[in-house]
């Protein structure tokens, strides 16, 4: 049975995407569950010895404290059910680059936007953007802007799975006035 999420969940879980780690869904109860890429090859070189019947002279995974051995049955989970985890889209799918220039272009401002826009282009363009935004005063436009762009990419990664989801005040499903 599939659970109704909460967008702001996963707008919350798209802003704190990163490198080492994967989200997941777990349609039967909403929850975002984290794996780091650390526990995940962890359940794969554990699944593959099953697979081949390879038995471990030493077992590392049980030498391991409680909170790694259980993020490692969690990758374990996630890797033999097809059907109940569903990947979130990370940082390669959310292009934040692409979203500071979307803000740039389209600040009303067209001196700052101009000023933004080139400050973005070359190495260190996320620092020298952040350092801009305060400087200009114009922070809070871009974590508004920044927060719309997630709930759109939400939105649209929720659809294209088929899940239902609402919104804060449970007023909507899924886009439905209920």
């Amino acid at each position: 049975m599939s659970s109704t999420v909460k967008l702001n969940d996963i707008i919350d879980a798209l802003d704190t995407a990163g490198d080492e780690l994967q989200q997941y869904l777990d349609k039967r109860t909403g929850e975002i569950v984290l794996v780091t890429n650390e526990e995940m090859e962890e359940a794969e070189d554990a699944s593959l010895g099953d697979e081949f019947g390879v038995e471990a002279e030493d077992e590392p995974i049980l030498e391991l404290p409680d909170w790694q051995r259980e993020g490692i049955a969690k990758a374990s989970e996630i890797l033999n059910s097809d059907e109940h985890f569903v990947a979130l889209p990370d940082q390669s799918d959310i292009h934040e680059y692409r979203i500071m220039e979307d803000f740039c272009l389209s600040y009303d401002n067209r001196r700052v936007g101009d000023e933004l826009h080139r400050l973005i282009k070359g190495s260190g363009a996320f620092r020298r953007f952040k350092n801009a935004i305060n400087s200009m005063g114009v922070e809070d436009a871009w974590y508004e802007f920044r927060r719309m762009e997630f709930e759109r990419i939400a939105i649209e990664w929720l659809e294209n799975e088929g899940i239902l989801y609402t919104r804060e005040d449970a007023t909507e499903v899924s886009g439905e006035t209920m």
